[in-house]
């Protein structure tokens, strides 16, 4: 959900200065008032009838007291017939105070819980457009912990802190009226007693405001820890690292325990003060009552007033009470909301494209946009193929031009680099003038130690990241023109780290082309050599995988991977180190089904096993961000430089 109109973006700082801000508020409140105004106002009505049957229930005290208890004491009557009447007129009061209380209740649930859905969708849907940049400097599960403690603490503000801060304000007004009404003299005293509290309340909780937000951010710091711990668990048993990620460990934990530390001794001092205060005025408005009463003769001061009297102080003092302890979770949810939001406010990845991606039957040299559904339909009625030698599909980049006219070409895989320079973070140059030329069908290969800008070119080309100088040419249209999805879906991509989701293998492979049916899945998975060991699982494509398919191998999972790009049939492949976790006699294998994935495709290849891309039409060799040789396996064997050395094993790569 967008900002509403007159906020503004939080900030860290803004809410240094003042956890409860208003903006901030202001957007919780949207998303309150935004869908449930009609429940909110039932729970308001409930809220206002809970706290006026309860002011009742205590000033109705006073007529028992003086129409009633006092005239039969004084009469010496011993006839209770009439205190039935006064029991079921409580009884009423009350009863309807009860059940008002019990909808509220029930009421609340069903709001927070569509708040916190309707919050977590929102974080979900801008997550899923935040740049990759986001997710390279946001460990995982600080993430995650916007989803879980960040919303928890929304929850407990939502259901419970929000209908209790409403309904102790509706109690204190409709009380103070009720004194007033009782007693004006004590009321007074008893509002002197309330501004000592406020105060109070107001300092020490400011206090606990600020180490309440430290707490917050400390519990994401420690949650990124732990997912990171356990996702390298192999990594640090391997190089025995388990004293000093405990140490690391232990100190983020100590920081995190000092802050909640604070955060919750300066909250824990609230309740005992308010309890306390409100006990002392309880005392003194039965001394200072009695007082009046006996030896000043107010006559408008009788034992019914006193008792109730007292009856409404504790109604009085226990809301402000109330107030001061849900204040602190008011202000963890403000912590929480504060991160919720921020992620809320990262800036989407920015698309400007407006060259879209379609079907097209080709005539000759005409091409006639389709529907994707009848290009489909023909591809699979004749096996996998785009032309029957009479009719052909083919996919098309549409292009739109300022004078309003279209024009449609034919995607062919011809990527171009000119001149690019780049830089990650605006600071250190990744890449320096880098130019190359990938023409249709042609498999070019990357090769280079660590760091060198191999995986850096294929981000580019994707468009994770946008170049800081030079250009970029797919099919020979600058690909700052085409839009972000349509250039990604015209790419397939196996990456060295394998991510698999939970769900069956079939659904796995499927995910490279939602609309592929289990046919085309079984070829893909036949293609990358897969099928063999994928019929040998429990129920063959029907088996479930779950937590990134750990019942695999490290090889099975880069098969599925790769008949995963295989279904969704790109014109160009992008393999960065994608046979780097197979062995090397399943390489073997792997690399005829490759070969065959790659055939009539442009292929972009980094890999460290020379092998695999001695067949490549160029092969880039990078150093430092810059292209130091280039050329194919035989000419840079002839050269006798890095290649060379790479090759012959004179020069490993590290």
């Amino acid at each position: 959900m967008p900002p509403p109109r007159g906020a503004r973006p939080m900030n860290r700082e803004d809410l240094k200065k003042n956890p409860i801000n208003k903006d901030l508020i202001k957007r919780l409140m949207s998303y309150l008032t935004g869908r449930y105004k009609v429940l909110l106002g039932i729970v308001f009505l409930c809220i206002v009838v809970t706290s006026v049957t309860s002011v009742l229930g205590n000033m109705f005290i006073r007529n028992l007291i003086d129409d009633y208890v006092e005239p039969l004491l004084i009469s010496g009557d011993k006839d209770f017939s009439g205190l039935a009447n006064w029991i079921r007129t409580v009884a009423i009061i009350f009863g309807f105070g009860v059940l008002a209380n019990l909808f509220q209740g029930q009421i609340m649930v069903v709001i927070s819980n569509n708040v916190l859905r309707n919050v977590r969708d929102d974080m979900f849907s801008r997550m899923q457009k935040l740049p990759i940049s986001y997710f390279d400097t946001h460990s995982h599960g600080d993430v995650m912990s916007h989803y879980t403690n960040d919303v928890d603490t929304l929850r407990q503000m939502i259901s419970q802190s929000f209908p209790q801060m409403i309904s102790s304000a509706i109690t204190i007004v409709a009380t103070l009226v009720g004194m007033i009404v009782t007693c004006w003299q004590l009321t007074i005293m008893v509002l002197i007693g309330t501004f000592a509290m406020i105060f109070l309340m107001g300092r020490i909780g400011g206090k606990s405001a600020k180490y309440f937000m430290k707490q917050q951010a400390s519990l994401g710091d420690v949650n990124g820890y732990i997912e990171e711990m356990v996702n390298g668990q192999k990594v640090v048993k391997v190089f025995t690292y388990e004293e000093r990620s405990k140490a690391a460990f232990d100190k983020k934990n100590e920081e995190l325990c000092d802050n909640a530390t604070k955060a919750n001794i300066f909250a824990n001092i609230l309740m005992p003060i308010m309890g306390n205060i409100g006990n002392v005025l309880y005392v003194l408005v039965a001394f200072v009552g009695g007082f009046l009463a006996i030896e000043c003769g107010v006559s408008a001061i009788s034992i019914g007033v006193i008792a109730s009297f007292l009856q409404l102080t504790k109604a009085f003092v226990m809301p402000v009470s109330q107030v001061s302890q849900q204040m602190n979770s008011i202000i963890m949810a403000m912590a929480g909301a504060s991160r919720i939001f921020k992620l809320m406010d990262e800036k989407p990845e920015e698309d400007d494209g407006y060259v879209t991606l379609v079907h097209c039957k080709k005539d000759g040299d005409t091409l006639t946009e389709v529907p994707e559904e009848e290009a489909l339909s023909f591809k699979r009625a004749h096996g996998g193929k785009e032309t029957d030698g009479k009719t052909t599909y083919v996919w098309a980049w549409k292009h739109p031009h300022g004078d309003g006219t279209l024009t449609y070409k034919e995607v062919k895989g011809d990527v171009r680099l000119f001149d690019v320079d780049f830089s990650y973070d605006g600071k250190k140059q990744v890449l320096y003038d880098v130019s190359l030329y990938a023409k249709p069908g042609q498999k070019i290969a990357f090769v280079g130690a660590t760091g060198a800008g191999k995986t850096t070119i294929t981000n580019l080309i994707n468009r994770f990241y946008d170049i800081a100088d030079g250009k970029i040419r797919y099919d020979d249209i600058n690909i700052n023109k085409i839009k972000k999805a349509d250039l990604r879906h015209s790419l397939g991509i196996v990456l060295q780290d394998t991510n698999l989701f939970t769900g069956s293998v079939m659904d796995n492979i499927r995910y490279g082309n939602l609309k592929a049916t289990d046919e085309e899945c079984i070829e893909a998975a036949k293609l990358a050599n897969a099928h063999d060991f994928i019929s040998k699982l429990p129920k063959g494509y029907d088996t479930v995988l779950t937590s990134n398919g750990a019942e695999l191998s490290q090889g099975q999972r880069q098969l599925i991977a790769i008949a995963r790009a295989a279904v969704a049939d790109p014109p160009v492949m992008i393999l960065d180190e994608a046979t780097s976790s197979i062995d090397t006699r399943t390489e073997a294998i792997v690399q005829r089904g490759m070969d065959a994935l790659m055939e009539d495709r442009t292929v972009f290849v980094i890999a460290h096993r020379l092998s695999t891309v001695k067949n490549s039409k160029a092969i880039m060799v990078l150093e430092n961000g810059h292209i130091i040789e280039r050329g194919d396996h035989d000419s840079l064997i002839a050269e006798k430089g890095k290649y060379y050395q790479l090759y012959t094993g004179a020069f490993e790569l590290e």
